[in-house]
């Protein structure tokens, strides 16, 4: 990755929730990179250096399911990613981190995050409440694998990523995913999502443009989405 200095100590996760006293250890501890369009950050079975913060651009959170890779969320402005490899009983990332596009990162050693958890209780309680959210997420996902349909779960997704990453002027996610990616997140064969994005484009619930989706009918989604 490269290097770049840029930051405003304002846009990270971290930054918006520490002491405004605590910010110049920050900027004596972080580091700050770009990597490029599918540049991976982080390697599953890496041993845990430090956590990053997305502080422009999108990545992908991903893990190898036997020879299958599964993307377990998307992570864009102020985003966490690394936080997984916190642990007592584990040295090592359970997961990967890709580049989705030119991204800008934050990097923080482990020791100094740990740090700056102990003595700024407001960034504390936010990351807790970030882990419970994320395992929310985890547990809703692992329902909707087992029990939903890949039509809802393609549905369910194109859904959140509207929330998470919001529209376009043109009415098109702002996230270009790849009919791979798409079928990584929601847990099914390439061949399975091509064809259902392709009914879900007969019925005339979405349309899509190169890699782009947008959404026409968001109460059919979001029947779809409660089945």
């Amino acid at each position: 990755m490269k290097k770049n200095n840029n930051c405003d100590l304002k846009t990270c996760f971290m930054c918006q929730l520490t002491l405004k006293e605590w910010h110049s250890a920050i900027e004596s501890h972080k580091r700050n990179f770009i990597a490029k369009k599918g540049e991976v950050i982080i390697k599953e079975d890496d041993p845990v250096s430090g956590v990053y913060f997305v502080t422009s651009g999108n990545v992908k959170v991903h893990k190898q399911w036997g020879d299958k890779e599964l993307i377990l969320r998307f992570a864009n402005d102020g985003a966490i990613i690394g936080h997984r490899g916190i642990s007592s009983s584990i040295s090592t990332y359970p997961i990967s981190a890709t580049a989705l596009e030119t991204t800008k990162l934050c990097f923080v050693d482990i020791d100094f995050f740990k740090t700056t958890i102990k003595v700024n209780q407001e960034f504390a309680y936010g990351l807790l409440m970030f882990y419970a959210d994320e395992l929310h997420a985890s547990e809703k996902k692992m329902r909707n694998l087992a029990l939903m349909s890949v039509k809802g779960r393609l549905a369910v997704a194109i859904l959140g990523l509207r929330d998470q990453f919001g529209l376009d002027a043109e009415g098109f996610l702002n996230l270009a995913l790849s009919r791979q990616d798409l079928a990584a997140f929601t847990g099914a064969t390439y061949e399975t999502v091509f064809r259902t994005m392709n009914e879900l484009l007969a019925e005339k619930l979405i349309i899509v443009k190169g890699k782009q989706i947008g959404i026409l009918n968001e109460a059919g989604l979001t029947d779809l989405s409660n089945k």
